[in-house]
């Protein structure tokens, strides 16, 4: 599965996706504008399944898009940007958490360009801070051969 920044522990890849579907349906409706103007925040930094409208899409949108580090229940913590060894107390990076939902799958995601390129048996991290002057990182899958270019300053 392809993410930009996490997925939350309690999702599955399944749910993951079906949530992606809510989000993706209430940014191709006509008044798309209301839910920009709802959607940034970062509270709550909590899933509740029972949530609907506007807190729901934003829980969605902030986990996949903007999440690096929660605590093992999580809870989301939407200010760190640095790397694993700076890690607030209590949190620990989404894809460590143990029990993870979707740990018996691969994810790729990106969007933590302090971790740098990070590949486990479940987990490619692919951001290796381009925009940053870093490098541009791909993997091809098949072999997890990875390939990288060096960005301008």
């Amino acid at each position: 599965a392809m993410v930009h920044a996490g997925l939350l522990p309690c999702w599955t890849v399944s749910q993951a996706e079906q949530l992606a579907h809510e989000a993706e349906s209430a940014l191709r409706q006509d008044n798309y504008q209301e839910f920009f103007s709802q959607m940034y925040g970062n509270k709550p930094n909590y899933w509740q399944d029972e949530w609907t409208g506007y807190t729901r899409l934003r829980v969605i949108i902030n986990a996949m898009t903007r999440m690096r580090i929660c605590t093992v229940t999580g809870k989301m913590n939407f200010a760190f940007k640095g790397d694993l060894r700076s890690i607030p107390p209590g949190y620990v990076p989404w894809f460590n958490v143990p029990q993870r939902a979707s740990q018996k799958k691969t994810i790729i995601c990106g969007h933590w360009s302090a971790l740098g390129l990070h590949i486990t048996d479940n987990l490619i991290a692919l951001d290796t801070g381009c925009v940053w002057g870093g490098q541009l990182t791909a993997i091809r899958l098949e072999d997890r051969k990875v390939f990288q270019l060096p960005c301008a300053q």
